[in-house]
């Protein structure tokens, strides 16, 4: 294993004040026992600087840099760039960074860490992953700024980074200077998100697309969510609660509220009801019938696995935090939200919604742990400052100023590239037990976008009996590591 750090040529200095930064990649080389046979790699993992060039009064005052962004490179040693494709990944908060699908699913390495009802114990393990994505695809993970170990360069300001057009362009920016700067013009592109990863890539894609000529083969969007206001409850109108109907009917299956059926019949139930019954009811208000709402409270409580008495006390409307909390009250529990399958002690019996989301805690520090491990002692990546699974502050002070006074929304923008190249592949992976971005919220948004149906055959969909990071289940995570392989082959155009 080699130390050396890989350096890459300076722009120009300016008179601008001299900020003294590089990149700094730690460059290695490894090989991963695979069942297609033996991959010789070679990693890169460090920060590398981004630039921005600098125009004053109409005048180009060069470029000058504004943070250092940490990514992980993995490379196939010895293969062409024009017929090697390449995936960019990324997480979502915002203010994730890219650890769960390097370590949970795309990596050459992953984390063990047992899944719900049968956790390991600290301090985990990290072994080899036959599975990864490298065996299809070259593999660049980005933490974006304030992310991971991500960081604005002195005399800039980290907020700067935190919104949704500042964030889209500067992941962007990366991705064009590793591109450029690695010669692979020519390579095969994807893009792989989770969460709001899905609503960064969708607008990556129509930015790489339309200001850098960079067309992209395909996007990985995992747990996607297009269209926040399948998720707003407050200010949604009654769409959220129609959309979150059969998660929480998946839900109530997965802990026995369903006994002697299949998931797939009670989704599709849960699904139909929703659409109709549910929906009418919901836009009826003090309209209904006492018989019409009667039918609908007793529907809406065999559904989801709560009390007639709360539905009706809910006013037929389920928030998602406050099911959560009430599901398995009268067994002291909560429910996940990323993934329902999991559950923790309440904190509270009588509290109106659970105050820690148990996936989460399972997660965090399996997950936390095994990336620091590995990029010291696998990446050799030599740094004290602090690792940011989640940059402090940066989901709560996120700017969505481009999107005031109306929900978050890119299905426009996913579109737009879409109609923009005909040859954009989107795959759709849904948990049927994510309750931060339900599959059926998904499912709608995908059948709003606005282009020709000739372009649906472009869309692909794959389901998973698990939550928001459907890897953390071991036969999710074999399954979905095929399945993204699969696409990639297919949709590399060689």
């Amino acid at each position: 294993m080699s130390d050396d750090a890989e350096k890459t040529p300076q722009p120009a200095k300016t008179d601008a004040p001299e900020v003294h930064v590089a990149d700094d990649l730690v460059v290695t080389h490894h090989e991963l026992e695979t069942r297609g046979g033996t991959l010789r790699y070679t990693a890169r993992a460090g920060r590398v600087v981004l630039w921005e060039e600098k125009v004053e009064s109409e005048v180009f005052r060069g470029r000058k840099p504004r943070a250092q962004v940490a990514i992980t490179a993995y490379t196939l040693d010895d293969a062409d760039p024009t017929e090697r494709p390449v995936t960019f990944a990324f997480n979502g908060g915002p203010g994730s960074a890219s650890v769960w699908l390097h370590m949970g699913v795309l990596g050459p390495k992953r984390v063990v860490m047992g899944d719900a009802g049968e956790l390991a114990p600290p301090p985990y393990a990290v072994v080899d992953n036959p599975e990864s994505l490298l065996a299809v695809s070259d593999l660049v993970f980005i933490d974006p700024v304030s992310t991971g170990r991500s960081r604005p360069v002195e005399g800039e300001k980290a907020k700067d980074f935190h919104g949704f057009t500042a964030d889209i362009e500067s992941v962007a920016e990366i991705i064009r200077q590793w591109v450029t700067a690695q010669g692979r013009w020519l390579s095969p592109k994807f893009l792989a998100g989770e969460s709001y990863g899905t609503t960064r890539a969708a607008g990556l894609a129509q930015l790489l697309q339309e200001e850098l000529g960079m067309y992209l083969n395909g996007l990985m969007l995992i747990s996607s969510v297009l269209d926040f206001s399948t998720a707003n409850f407050e200010r949604g109108g009654d769409r959220a609660h129609a959309l979150y109907l059969p998660f929480y009917a998946a839900t109530a299956w997965r802990h026995g509220f369903h006994e002697g059926r299949e998931l797939a019949d009670v989704v599709d139930e849960a699904r139909a009801y929703a659409a109709r019954d549910y929906a009418y009811a919901l836009s009826q208000g003090s309209r209904l019938t006492a018989e019409e709402r009667a039918d609908a409270v007793a529907a809406v409580a065999r559904l989801t696995g709560l009390s007639e008495s709360y539905v009706d006390g809910a006013d037929l409307r389920i928030e998602h935090w406050r099911y959560f909390g009430e599901l398995l009250r009268d067994r002291g529990l909560t429910v996940g939200r990323l993934d329902s399958r999991f559950t923790g002690p309440a904190a509270s019996g009588i509290a109106e919604h659970m105050d820690a989301d148990p996936s989460m805690d399972a997660i965090l520090g399996p997950y936390s742990a095994a990336y620091q491990h590995y990029l010291h002692h696998d990446l050799g990546v030599r740094d004290s400052g602090p690792f940011h699974v989640f940059g402090k502050g940066v989901n709560e002070g996120w700017s969505y100023k481009e999107f005031e006074n109306a929900p978050v929304y890119v299905l426009d923008r996913l579109s737009r590239a879409m109609r923009q190249n005909p040859h954009l592949a989107v795959h759709f992976a849904y948990g049927w037990f994510d309750g931060a971005t339900p599959f059926s919220a998904a499912e709608d948004s995908v059948a709003h976008l606005r282009i020709p149906e000739a372009l649906r055959e472009n869309l692909e969909h794959r389901y998973y009996e698990a939550g928001h990071m459907m890897y953390v289940h071991e036969p999710s995570r074999q399954a979905q590591s095929a399945d993204l392989a699969d696409f990639v082959r297919r949709r590399s155009g060689r």
